[in-house]
């Protein structure tokens, strides 16, 4: 299967998700219990190893090497994300989760409620985790179902509506640690997909911010602007905070709530006790179809 620089990324914040389930309870910052399983094998001896806080403190700080705060970046936006999910259940009919990688959320899900689960992502992402799933539960929920997209180049209303998706669903739509490797074209196309979603739908995403994308500013992160920016460029969108609800509002969304590092670090970090710091760099924002 052919390699895809950015299809590469997506197993880091499931190790992230499984290396915190080692976490005592009470500092966990996530609960996830399938995101080991979910992992090819060279990848689950590495969290294995994690069940030792010794190793396990290494690698969180190893992860500062490459960019100062990711860690509770990647685990905090995950847990806002949850949340918001966890107060909209009640009155969502679909969930379409956009760039999920080899997100466990879906298969968690179904644990709880039977409403339709969407995971797009590109063909080799999708591809991957279908083989995946078979070898973790067996077979494909009947709820969940794959849709393989290229946000660059494919229009998204039609490749859910190919899957059963429908726009009378007031669905929820998680768009997590996607934006930056996207055009602004790209992110557009893909707002421009859900201009056409039931009032009431809502809508929770991460984004980067603009001066980092520019180089005005690299947040202590060297190594990481190295990576994304000057050797691949992987990342080439981005947004500042004061410009998130006139974007979105172009396509019909009100801004609810954005939730910068310094909130979310108050929110889920401190009641752990644990000493994390976020980096400014990534924020996340939750929004309403109007």
């Amino acid at each position: 299967m052919a390699r895809n620089p950015v299809a590469q990324t997506a197993f880091g914040p499931m190790v992230l998700a499984a290396v915190e389930q080692n976490e005592p309870p009470e500092r966990r910052l996530v609960d996830d219990d399938l995101a080991e399983l979910f992992l090819p094998a060279p990848l689950r001896w590495l969290v294995a190893a994690t069940r030792a806080a010794p190793i396990r403190r290494l690698m969180v700080r190893g992860s500062e090497y490459t960019g100062p705060g990711l860690w509770a970046n990647l685990a905090c936006r995950k847990r806002f994300i949850a949340d918001k999910l966890d107060e909209a259940l009640p009155d969502i009919d679909a969930v379409v989760i956009l760039g999920a990688g080899f997100d466990t959320r879906p298969y968690l899900l179904t644990r709880r409620i039977r409403v339709p689960v969407f995971e797009v992502d590109l063909p080799v992402n999708v591809a991957r985790k279908a083989e995946t799933v078979r070898r973790v539960l067996g077979e494909l929920p009947l709820s969940v179902r794959l849709v393989a997209l290229d946000f660059e180049r494919d229009d998204l209303l039609t490749s859910l509506a190919e899957h059963g998706y429908r726009t009378d669903y007031r669905a929820f739509f998680i768009c997590e640690g996607v934006t930056q490797y996207l055009t602004e074209d790209g992110v557009r196309r893909t707002l421009e997909g859900l201009r056409a979603a039931a009032a009431g739908s809502r809508l929770v995403f991460t984004y980067v911010r603009r001066d980092f994308i520019d180089g005005t500013n690299r947040y202590g992160t060297r190594t990481l602007y190295r990576s994304v920016r000057q050797r691949h460029q992987l990342w080439r969108f981005g947004l500042e905070p004061d410009e998130v609800a006139g974007f979105i509002a172009e396509y019909g969304w009100r801004l609810v709530e954005q939730a910068g590092p310094d909130d979310l670090v108050r929110r889920y970090v401190e009641p752990t006790g644990r000493k994390l710091e976020a980096s400014q760099l990534e924020w996340s924002a939750y929004a309403e179809k109007i």
